[in-house]
């Protein structure tokens, strides 16, 4: 079962949400979400697109954290990763365009063994970097080393030819 809501804007995650049992994809993008809420019941949950919202934290995600793969968080204004670092399966994070500015959240990223896909364009991190992509990329997978894509690129491994 896939749901997706748009028009008109939701505000909150209320509790009707709990009763998607078999729900695998739940988009609730471009809204005006400012909390994330009654996940609970989601046991099936394996991609979560919530961007362009108002979101500023990721803490009740730790309720998915069995089962969600991807998560689609990008133009929100995310700081930490706090909610997402006990994720056991996730493989996909798009979290372009929030406020990650700090090092020390990239670095915690690295706990997620999973992660092979990872979008953080547009974060300030990203746009003070000043040593260009090439050096972006490169310093980004030394931290976090299952990665297979960042920003969108493919990315070459040390045994590749």
């Amino acid at each position: 079962m896939m749901l997706n809501g748009h028009y008109p804007p939701i505000n909150i995650m209320d509790s009707s949400i709990e009763k998607l049992l078999r729900c695998e994809k739940l988009s609730l993008s471009t809204n005006l979400i400012e909390r994330i809420a009654h996940l609970n019941g989601l046991r099936h949950l394996k991609i979560l697109s919530l961007g362009r919202n108002l979101l500023t934290n990721l803490l009740p995600l730790e309720m998915i954290s069995e089962t969600l793969e991807e998560l689609w968080i990008s133009y929100n204004s995310i700081q930490r990763f706090d909610g997402i670092l006990t994720m056991k399966k996730l493989r996909v994070l798009y979290i372009s365009n929030n406020q990650i500015k700090e090092w020390s959240e990239i670095r915690r990223l690295s706990t997620i063994v999973t992660l092979e896909d990872l979008v953080l364009y547009g974060n300030p991190l990203h746009i003070e970097w000043e040593k260009g992509e090439d050096a972006w990329i490169e310093t980004i997978q030394k931290l976090i080393k299952s990665l297979k894509k960042l920003d969108g690129v493919f990315l070459k491994r040390d045994n590749d030819i």
